[in-house]
């Protein structure tokens, strides 16, 4: 077999993936920071930072004391340097949402499904989705450098584009990539939706600094983002991550996928709130689970008791988790996940300790997503993001000129004064 050779450029491509990594995770940091936590020399670190200026990609912004020298620039990825969508297909709405390379959100529109939404109508929306951000925003389409969706079920993402298989919604080897590809230039990126939470909450929440880390999704779905190493675990078919379709209960509960006895079955926002429904008579709305858990008085005891057996149920899935993985840290989310966790967290691990094994146990951290209940769409417009900087930067929109080094210093000089 041929073994192909590195080049110079393959090592620039990897020195600049790196650099512009750490600005885009890190925030702002000086040149000699950068050289500290991407082990390059100083030499190199200035010239790829003074290429990135120079291309509009990277800014200084802002300034940091030294010991005894002069005062050092700060620097980030350029914010408008170009934009990324990202959406959210739920089970009753669309979601799509625009950013800044800051991750700052800029605009988002909403779109409410019918029953048994067919794929052509997702795809109608998710496109009406995107061009109303774009166009709220007064963003050219060409300055869009991908759109993210997260979608439930397993994508499938080789050959030509992302396939979609969801058993939950019906949908069986869906084309969504291609649907959405006719339909848009923008790039196209098509993910788990807890796949897509995971990586921001790696990113920029709870997950960060962990190099091996499972984020679970509790909502009207379950799911699970296992990162080993670092690097999101997809398995041999893409289908890794599927935790609400485990067997906890063998021969039990009938799930939404047609199996009996799956997670989801006893922890998901839809079974939960049937049950609260039928122990306190109050209509079964697909928000009452978190609505009874939004108070600060304590539960009548029907609830209580329903709530508890669920809590057991989710340490014993998280247990699971531990003892197969043996992550540093397990981050729970997802709107069911937020609303029994910050309550019962104590209770969530307790169960958790007594279904894990001791030492797994012992060495693993159980906290609450940071970005809170509702980020799959954020999550997905950090999927262009990631591509681009595992290519080792990002291309040239059609944008602003990016202003030469010179001008840029004396446009800083300008803004300080």
């Amino acid at each position: 077999m041929e073994t192909r050779r590195t080049t110079v450029r393959d090592v620039r491509r990897a020195n600049r993936a790196s650099l512009l990594t750490d600005l885009f995770h890190g925030g702002r940091q000086s040149r000699q920071q950068l050289g500290d936590t991407t082990a390059l020399s100083q030499a190199s670190v200035s010239n790829l930072i003074g290429e990135m200026i120079d291309e509009g990609l990277v800014e200084e912004a802002g300034l940091v004391g030294s010991d005894g020298g002069r005062p050092r620039a700060l620097l980030r990825v350029a914010p408008g340097y170009g934009y990324v969508a990202g959406a959210d297909v739920g089970e009753t709405r669309v979601t799509v949402e625009l950013y800044d390379l800051a991750m700052s959100r800029l605009t988002v529109a909403h779109y409410q499904l019918g029953d048994d939404p067919a794929p052509q109508a997702i795809t109608g929306k998710l496109l009406e989705g995107l061009t109303a951000v774009i166009g709220e925003a007064g963003v050219r389409p060409a300055q869009v450098l991908g759109f993210g969706v997260g979608v439930p079920g397993v994508v499938d993402q080789g050959g030509a584009g992302a396939v979609v298989h969801s058993q939950t919604t019906g949908w069986d080897g869906v084309p969504l990539g291609e649907m959405l590809h006719a339909g848009t230039p923008v790039p196209i990126f098509v993910e788990n939706g807890a796949k897509a939470v995971g990586q921001a909450e790696m990113w920029f929440g709870a997950g960060r600094g962990a190099r091996h880390a499972v984020i679970v999704m509790v909502g009207t779905g379950v799911g699970a983002a296992v990162v080993m190493d670092g690097r999101s675990y997809r398995g041999a078919n893409s289908s890794a991550g599927e935790w609400g379709h485990t067997t906890i209960v063998y021969g039990g509960d009938v799930c939404r996928c047609g199996a009996r006895g799956c997670l989801e079955a006893y922890i998901g926002a839809g079974t939960v709130s049937a049950r609260l429904a039928g122990a306190t008579g109050q209509p079964a709305t697909p928000g009452l689970l978190t609505r009874l858990l939004s108070g600060d008085g304590p539960l009548e005891p029907a609830a209580a008791e329903v709530i508890a057996q669920t809590v057991g149920y989710l340490g014993a899935g998280i247990a699971d988790l531990i003892n197969l993985f043996s992550p540093e840290r397990i981050v729970l989310g997802g709107p069911a996940g937020l609303a029994l966790g910050e309550r019962f967290l104590p209770d969530i691990r307790d169960s958790a300790s007594q279904n894990a094994l001791r030492q797994p146990y012992s060495r693993t951290r159980i906290d609450l997503c940071q970005l809170g209940p509702d980020t799959v769409a954020m999550g997905a417009a950090t999927l262009p993001i990631a591509r681009l900087l595992a290519n080792g930067g990002l291309p040239v929109t059609s944008g602003p000129a990016p202003m030469s080094r010179s001008a840029h210093r004396r446009s800083l000089s300008r803004n300080r004064t």
